[in-house]
């Protein structure tokens, strides 16, 4: 059987590692779909899609299930978002989510969905592990030790501090224009 888990994974921290533990131990297969695969470079979505695939291919390594990465680029109609996954995944028996709109969307696709319990939400959070990095703050324990490796190739906490910095005028620098 194989399962389909979707995350922005900005970054994939050890609450989304504890998830898929979890379904690993349910399926032969896992397909990760990176959502918002088109963002990037901004204060809520400071890593690319391949930085993100590098993350999880990274992490995933050591698990004894096999895995496949998939970019999934945002659509702003919900009503065809599952037919969009769909078509840019592997086929998939049962989807993992606990983001209501993304339940209610399978479930209306007569697609199974599956949801598990959260990990420590209350640190492992990507709000939590973003502000933490824009700080300089401690965020190293609550991932996996490849994303510290990845996040320091890209030179992510430059980069993510640079995006989060307003200019002279108080304007946010979320707008190249």
């Amino acid at each position: 059987m194989r399962g389909f888990y979707i995350g922005r994974f900005q970054p994939y921290h050890n609450g989304h590692h504890h998830m898929v533990e979890e379904i690993a131990a349910e399926v032969d297969e896992l397909v990760l779909g990176i959502g918002s695969a088109g963002d990037s470079h901004s204060p809520r979505n400071p890593f690319t899609a391949g930085e993100r695939v590098l993350m999880l291919t990274k992490s995933l390594a050591d698990f004894d299930i096999t895995t496949y990465v998939v970019p999934i680029e945002d659509l702003e109609r919900n009503s065809v978002w599952v037919s969009h996954v769909q078509s840019m995944s592997p086929s998939f028996d049962v989807a993992y989510s606990n983001n209501p709109l993304v339940v209610q969307l399978f479930d209306e696709a007569g697609v199974e969905v599956r949801q598990s319990p959260m990990f420590r939400r209350e640190v492992l959070e990507g709000t939590e592990l973003r502000q933490r990095m824009i700080e300089d703050d401690d965020w190293q324990h609550l991932v996996p030790p490849a994303v510290v490796d990845v996040v320091d190739e890209i030179n992510g906490i430059e980069r993510i501090q640079r995006v989060s910095d307003s200019d002279a005028n108080g304007d946010d620098n979320t707008d190249p224009e």
